[in-house]
């Protein structure tokens, strides 16, 4: 939603998974929000600490609103929840909404189809969030390299 949780955290997993995990994949990552709430300020210092604990940089990213050309510059546009999938679609121009899609769609499993927002919780849901983004991700990457 406003692009300091969720969202970076998702790219700097994807961004470092494909790296190591996956480096044949030539990918263009980047976050941002539904809402303009942020922009320009840096991931919240709980997701940056939760994520450099487990390798993963986010100090260097800076929030910003989705915009229109995004579904023309991204194959994907993956929404942390289904409000923020709303909005995807509400902004996608005409014929693009079906480039958004709901990032724990790719773990694999219909249990959780929404990121947790860590927001308002405790460490324990910084980690949680990274938990899912790094399962669905390994699943995303693993389905692009063999797409290919």
């Amino acid at each position: 939603m406003g692009n300091i949780c969720r969202s970076p955290s998702a790219e700097a997993v994807l961004r470092e998974l494909a790296r190591l995990e996956f480096p044949q994949l030539q990918l263009s990552v980047d976050s941002a929000g539904t809402h303009g709430y942020h922009i320009g300020e840096p991931p919240d210092p709980r997701s940056i600490a939760a994520g450099r604990a487990r390798g993963y940089d986010l100090a260097p990213l800076r929030a910003r609103k989705v915009d229109r050309e995004d579904f023309h510059r991204f194959d994907w546009l993956l929404a942390m929840d289904e409000a923020n999938l709303a909005r995807l679609h509400e902004l996608a121009p005409t014929g693009s909404a079906g480039r958004a899609r709901l990032f724990l769609e790719f773990t694999g499993e219909r249990v959780q189809r929404d990121v947790p927002d860590p927001y308002y919780g405790e460490a324990a849901d910084f980690e949680l969030v990274l938990d899912l983004l790094e399962g669905a991700s390994r699943r995303l990457l693993h389905q692009l390299a063999t797409s290919r």
